[in-house]
């Protein structure tokens, strides 16, 4: 009763426990609130800019005079009077609205003049040069319009704008993702990436894009025009469509590079890893070649490396180096070293990550745009077995070509055992270097994985791993008594690797397929898995697997 009376004397305080985790819920739901809308103005900057992108190929005006036909005849070296006569018929002085009413007039002039060519045995009148081809090459110089005029205002309409827009998307995660370290949740809740709705729209417009790069290139004529100035402070010449991509190929890197900061800042070894793969795509493949250009020079990437670099034996590319004098020399001596010493002693001492991690410019674009995909790699046993003989077959492929390439060179013979040399340097080039490295390669990113091209098909990263498996000292070794099975590792493994099978028996990571990207050590919570580089000796091995209540832990691992 005293108690009671004492209670109801006392002034009735304001209970200020629920009002201060109101008040700082309050405001970080505010600051959140602002984050997404920033995320979404930015997704609608962006998706205008790639809307306007998407639909420059089948915009434009072309207009071909005279003299801009006897341009082209003299540079292409056009000696079919049937080719001239039909195009300056068919589409000089007129203009036409869109490459899609161009193209098939250049294409249906090029096989009336070849047809007739054939038929009376004219082969030096043949022209060799593919109808897209052509028809690029024609729409470039015959251009006009809004487009030709305007090339700063459309270029920020669409790289501005597409730029713009994905900062404004990504960094606002810097608040939304809290704090640092991996929040391995949600991936296979968002049509982005679990295969749903947006993955498949991603899918076609990456294949679509790469089909026009590599098999309709008059298309990208008016995505040319975007970078021309880009391309003329460079290489001094207007751009192409390879100068197109590899200027959107820096821009997407640099972008998502962004995205990798913030979503690994609690990894230091992945922000250089970004910061590596950024440095050596836009330095040595971007702008050091097209400054070669400009100086008189071969255009190369000093850090490609055969048999990546297929055609860097092809008869055109030999010729082509000798002919170029000192720096042509160089550049051959250069390549064949890179493959046959540089590689091999790299790896033994760093493993294939030297190059397909924090080099290679497929490996950067795969970890930068590729990163929200790399759930996709499958698992299985079978991709394991298809993984195997794919890969290692374009190897051997990439070889024995080659060797007949070298042969013929130097045997001056355009046969070997009665197969063509350029047949099968076209095939591959067809099947390998363009379906399977280009369209399938990256157009694939969202439904089988970022590293589809790495993984099946590169045939150095298959030299890489004969290296890594049984020469180096590359290994990732595994804690397996401190393994809780949450499956981050095996999940974010791009290389289809169980890593998780590998943790939980304590076994070293030997596969001669993983890249060494790290990622798997980086969203392991328990710090199980560990990239090292040193000797065999200290290292944690399949005999050694650490237990929490083993009484000599501390002494083992002090003697390491």
């Amino acid at each position: 009763m005293i108690l009671s009376e004492q209670a109801k004397s006392r002034p009735k305080q304001k209970d200020s426990c629920p009002c201060l985790p109101k008040g700082r819920f309050t405001g970080k739901k505010t600051k959140e609130i602002l984050m997404k809308t920033i995320k979404n103005i930015g997704l609608v900057i962006f998706l205008i800019g790639l809307g306007i992108f998407a639909a420059l190929p089948l915009l434009g005006t072309y207009k071909i005079n005279p003299s801009t036909l006897d341009e082209i005849v003299t540079k292409k070296r056009i000696k079919s009077e049937i080719f001239i006569e039909g195009l300056q018929k068919s589409i000089v002085g007129k203009e036409f609205q869109g490459m899609q009413s161009l193209s098939p007039l250049v294409g249906s002039a090029i096989e009336n003049a070849n047809t007739q060519h054939v038929k009376n045995k004219e082969y030096k009148k043949k022209i060799y040069t593919s109808a897209s081809e052509m028809a690029a090459l024609i729409g470039k110089k015959s251009g006009t319009g809004f487009m030709t005029n305007n090339k700063g205002l459309m270029w920020f309409l669409t790289f501005g704008f597409g730029i713009i827009g994905a900062l404004m998307f990504i960094v606002p995660n810097v608040v939304l993702l809290g704090k640092k370290g991996i929040k391995n949740d949600g991936i296979y809740h968002e049509n982005s990436t679990n295969k749903g709705w947006i993955a498949w729209l991603v899918f076609i417009f990456l294949v679509g894009f790469y089909l026009i790069l590599y098999f309709k290139s008059e298309y990208a004529v008016n995505w040319t025009y975007l970078v021309d100035p880009i391309s003329e402070s460079l290489s001094g010449n207007p751009a192409g469509h390879w100068f197109v991509y590899g200027f959107m190929y820096c821009t997407v890197m640099t972008v998502m590079a962004v995205r990798m900061y913030i979503k690994y800042r609690h990894n230091v070894y992945q922000m250089i890893r970004t910061t590596s793969v950024l440095f050596f795509q836009i330095v040595f493949a971007f702008l050091i070649p097209e400054i070669m250009v400009r100086l008189q020079m071969p255009y190369y990437d000093f850090k490609n490396v055969f048999p990546l670099d297929y055609d860097f034996f092809f008869q055109w590319n030999l010729n082509s180096l000798l002919d170029s004098g000192g720096i042509g020399l160089f550049i051959l001596v250069w390549g064949i070293v890179l493959t046959l010493v540089i590689v091999p002693v790299m790896v033994y001492f760093f493993g294939k990550r030297w190059y397909c991690s924090w080099v290679c410019g497929c490996g950067g674009l795969a970890e930068t745009l590729g990163d929200p995909y790399r759930q996709h790699s499958s698992k299985s046993l079978f991709s394991w077995k298809i993984e195997r003989w794919l890969i290692h077959g374009v190897l051997v492929f990439a070889v024995v070509m080659t060797g007949m390439t070298l042969y013929s060179f130097f045997a001056e013979t355009g046969t070997v055992l009665g197969l063509k040399t350029q047949s099968i340097q076209n095939t591959y080039s067809l099947a390998i270097g363009s379906v399977f490295a280009g369209v399938i390669g990256t157009g694939f990113y969202p439904i089988f994985g970022n590293r589809v091209w790495c993984r099946f098909g590169c045939p150095l990263a298959a030299y890489l791993g004969f290296v890594q498996r049984f020469k180096s000292r590359f290994r990732i070794t595994t804690n397996g008594g401190q393994c809780i099975s949450c499956g981050n590792c095996s999940t974010y493994c791009e290389q289809g690797i169980d890593v998780r099978a590998y943790a939980q028996k304590g076994e070293n990571i030997v596969r001669s397929s993983c890249v060494g990207c790290g990622i798997c050590s980086a969203v392991c919570p328990r710090g199980v898995l560990k990239l090292e580089n040193g000797p065999e000796q200290g290292r944690i091995n399949p005999t050694e697997v650490l237990l929490g209540n083993d009484v000599d832990l501390m002494e083992l691992v002090n003697k390491k």
